[in-house]
């Protein structure tokens, strides 16, 4: 046996560690809020921050302290009925308190969702007016989508706790009971009967607590008759014929057992309570399903016309199809020939470059050291030199991963390589000789083509493939570039990062990141700054993480020369009634493109523009978090200008439209004309659905092309094309969405169909056989589909590329237009050929407008040497972009060809 002292040592050594533990715990929260803090400062949201930290603290800490509340009260109600009290047993008193209170937590955090209790109190200052009132309760979207998710938390929260308060006071009562008895009942063996708490139905305690878990259970069936809004049926979502008029009514059948089940158990009727509720709810049970089989079932369509109707018109409205689709049946000649003087700026801004090829091509050729890398590319527009013009660009970061000696070195990846450097930016439509882009911005320092276009901060600190911390403005200068056998250094002069000097945040980045090189360091000075969440996506997630950020962030160059991330934010739900769930963004029947981010990649000033102030769930978060957002207005112009529709939302959309473009109840319970994306072959492997591509088009009723996302449908397990979603991004119109619906009486060609023709055209698959040997391999790029006129545009690019080294080339370029089609070396040399002004075989001269022949020659005849002059002024207007003009050559050419 031990003596006092031995235990009082052990006790003694016991708890000195866990003071340490306590003490270590302690310092890391207290590291990781002062780094923190000092971030927030750094964006100038720290208000933001305490919000954040409020919102997300208070409710679960406020509830678990009204069940602590409620469960103490059941432990001394226990305790009293066993005939014990909570005083006479100090040490147990404080130990039971302590479960009972992490008990309370537990079920607190589990049935209480802060947001969307932080939801509700936001919506309660909305004054936007409905926009979708749900046709059977007619209550407004805002009620499903704050309401009653915060309703239902309450009452599940309510719930348990009764249900757990109920336990407590069996548990603590009946062990009271038996504390003398339970060393003896491995010996006698157990008996269930043991577990009887005599005389405990009688108890005031459980009577008011079985009274009010009858009335929980009536509030759930009363919520859950709003909830049939969100029921999963084989063909639709939402409340039926047979919710309607069976499930609904027995609900309150439901509802009124149970209360007066809550009346009957206050009275002691126990049994007789117990039966009503379980009446009631074999009625529930039972009668739906018969009922749906022998009534519903045969006689479905015409019963359920209504209510698929409803469920239609509520899907498109929740996923931003209803009100900004503009829908446009179209008829299409393809005999009419395409006037390519009157869309020269379509025509010359069409997308020969497909990302895949083009990401290779410039990492072979840009990235000129193994750390680089072009992440991503980008499609954008920009006006260069007076010209609107179609451009890919691509961010050159720096990859930490792939430099040698990073696990080695600490310095490096935190003082020396801490930014990427520069772009690559090209025109989509412009080659070289070799099949290459022409690029208007590259190398390093950039070399800038276009005087409109400048670089002046060359320098990516942030990004999407960041490493963090970095630490700038320190001892150690930052590596920029390579120079030949040399290295560019540079020191960082921009107001990115929070001070770093003090001995106190350096040790507090010490413990939160886990790293005493920061606290030993010799190369911090007083000026120095430290930069942590750089990495776009997650600066938006840490500043806004209720709402969903785009998977593609994409970079814009500014007037200033500055470079400046864009980054669409989504608020979404999965509580919009009768709309349909899709799988997209992690589960969701609602969305909407709300916000648009911004962050400068030199010194990561953020900014969260509004872009859909009519957005609910905007606006509640828009209350609770005043300071964090900003109306679109502010957005400066010459950033607005190339802000644009994102493609994850566009897929998800076009996903849904492939089936909710079927307004007929009857069409849409059939699947009489079910959609499905347009497939295309890429040459190696099996057909893929087309991608939403980014292209200049001119729309029916419109004059001037302009920047849009499309993408093409074709009918179920069809490969001719039936429709073509379009998002509008340029000015007023961003965010609208066109469709054009062809007729199904005429047979439009879709991208496979076109890809066929051209691997059963004789001249183009000899050229691919015999390309795809000797160490190379053709890459089909997607084929575009363009409507022009009254027509469709096919351009399908083919590249070349060694097996061994992924460069690819761009070499032919396949044009179709109706029965046509147009196999030539060059973009150029086939819009001349459709333009009527070259045949097939012959090319025009390197930088000719591709719209007239050349070969018109007879100098003896005055009319051909009047031409000739207008051709070559034609030329010249054509290559200053002075289509007008041009086009008044190519009238006077017309009217001496015709004397």
């Amino acid at each position: 046996m031990q003596s006092p002292v031995s235990r009082a040592k052990r006790f003694g050594l016991a708890g000195i560690a866990f003071l340490v533990f306590l003490v270590f715990v302690g310092a890391n929260w207290a590291a990781s809020l002062l780094i923190q803090y000092s971030w927030w400062q750094e964006v100038g949201q720290v208000k933001t921050w305490l919000d954040l930290y409020a919102y997300s603290t208070l409710p679960v800490a406020a509830a678990a302290i009204v069940a602590w509340v409620a469960l103490l009260v059941a432990h001394s109600r226990g305790l009293h009925f066993a005939g014990g009290r909570v005083g006479d047993y100090p040490i147990y008193s404080r130990l039971s308190s302590l479960v009972l209170l992490g008990v309370a937590f537990v079920v607190s955090d589990a049935n209480i969702d802060g947001w969307n209790l932080l939801r509700f109190a936001g919506s309660r200052t909305l004054s936007t007016p409905a926009t979708y009132q749900d046709p059977i309760f007619g209550q407004p979207a805002s009620f499903y989508l704050f309401d009653l998710p915060f309703y239902s938390d309450l009452r599940g929260y309510l719930f348990v706790l009764v249900l757990v308060t109920i336990l407590v006071y069996w548990v603590t009562a009946r062990g009271w009971q038996l504390r003398f008895v339970l060393p003896e009942i491995p010996k006698e063996g157990f008996d269930l009967s043991i577990l009887h708490l005599p005389g405990g139905l009688e108890s005031a305690f459980l009577r008011f607590a079985g009274a009010f878990l009858l009335i929980a259970v009536a509030s759930g069936y009363y919520l859950g008759r709003f909830k049939m809004v969100w029921n999963q049926h084989r063909f639709m979502t939402g409340i039926d014929y047979t919710d309607d008029h069976f499930r609904l009514p027995l609900y309150w059948v439901v509802i009124g057992a149970m209360l007066l089940g809550s009346v009957l158990v206050l009275a002691k009727r126990w049994m007789v309570a117990g039966a009503l509720a379980g009446a009631s709810l074999l009625l529930v049970a039972i009668v739906p399903p018969i009922a749906g089989s022998l009534l519903v079932k045969p006689n479905e369509i015409s019963l359920e016309r209504p209510y698929i109707t409803n469920h239609i018109a509520a899907t498109r409205a929740a996923w931003g199809l209803a009100d900004p689709v503009k829908e446009i049946q179209v008829q299409t000649n393809p005999n009419a020939s395409i006037d390519v003087v009157k869309n020269a700026t379509l025509l010359d801004n069409v997308r020969l470059w497909d990302w895949r090829p083009f990401h290779d091509t410039v990492t072979q050729m840009q990235a000129l050291r193994p750390y680089y890398a072009f992440h991503d590319t980008d499609v954008d527009r920009y006006t260069i030199d007076g010209q609107y013009r179609q451009v890919m660009l691509s961010p050159r970061e720096l990859d930490i991963t792939q430099l040698p000696g990073t696990q080695s070195s600490w310095i490096n990846p935190h003082f020396i390589y801490t930014h990427g450097y520069g772009l690559v930016f090209a025109e989509v439509s412009k080659l070289t000789p070799e099949g290459q882009p022409v690029y208007l911005i590259q190398d390093m320092p950039p070399t800038v083509k276009p005087k409109s276009l400048k670089v002046e901060r060359p320098e990516l600190y942030y990004g999407e493939l960041q490493q963090e911390p970095v630490f700038v403005e320190t001892a150690q200068q930052e590596f920029n570039y390579p120079q030949g056998s040399e290295n560019a250094l540079s020191r960082y002069s921009g107001k990115g990062g929070f001070p770093a000097s003090s001995l106190v945040t350096r040790l507090a980045a010490s413990l939160h990141f886990g790293d005493w090189n920061i606290l030993l360091t010799g190369y911090l000075t007083d000026k120095s700054r430290m930069m942590i969440h750089r990495r776009v996506r997650e600066r938006l997630q840490t500043m806004a993480p209720y709402l969903t950020w785009d998977n593609d962030p994409y970079l814009v160059l500014s007037p200033e020369g500055r470079m400046v991330w864009f980054v669409d934010g989504y608020t979404t739900s999965e509580s919009h009634p009768f709309s349909r769930m899709s799988n997209a963004f992690g589960g969701i029947n609602y969305i909407r493109n709300s916000v648009k981010a911004t962050i400068d990649a030199y010194d990561g000033t953020t900014h969260l523009y509004v872009f859909d102030a009519k957005d609910p769930i905007l606006g509640a978060y828009r209350a609770l978090f005043p300071e964090l957002y900003e109306d679109a207005a502010k957005m400066p112009e010459a950033l607005r200008t190339h802000a644009r529709y994102p493609e994850d939302l566009f897929r998800a959309q076009s996903e849904i439209y492939r089936v909710y473009h079927m307004k007929n109840p009857q069409a849409f319970y059939n699947n009489e004309d079910i959609w499905e994306l347009s497939r295309y072959s890429s040459g190696n492997g099996e057909p893929r659905p087309v991608s939403p591509t980014y292209v200049f088009a001119t729309l029916p009723g419109e004059t001037k092309p302009e920047f849009l996302l499309m993408t093409t449908f074709t009918p179920l397990s069809k490969e001719n094309m039936i429709g073509v979603m379009l998002a509008r991004c340029d000015g007023p119109h961003l965010g609208q969405i066109v469709v054009l619906e062809m007729s199904k009486q005429e047979l439009i060609l879709g991208p496979m169909q076109i890809n066929a023709r051209i691997n059963q055209d004789q001249s183009i698959s000899k050229d691919l056989t015999l390309w795809n040997q000797q160490g190379s391999q053709v890459l089909q790029g997607q084929t575009l589909v363009l409507p022009v006129d009254d027509n469709f545009v096919y351009i399908s690019p083919l590249y070349l590329q060694a097996t061994q080294a992924r460069m690819p080339q761009l070499k032919k370029v396949v044009l179709a237009v109706g029965n046509r089609l147009i196999y030539t070396d060059s973009y150029e040399e086939a819009l001349a050929i459709l333009g009527g002004s070259t045949k097939p075989g012959a090319k025009p001269e390197p930088g000719a407008p591709p719209v007239m022949n050349a070969a018109v020659t007879a100098p003896t005849d005055p009319r051909v040497e009047a031409a000739r002059k207008h051709f070559q002024k034609y030329r010249e207007f054509a290559a200053q972009g002075k289509w007008a003009d041009a086009g008044r050559e190519l009238d006077a050419i017309q009217a001496e060809i015709n004397k």
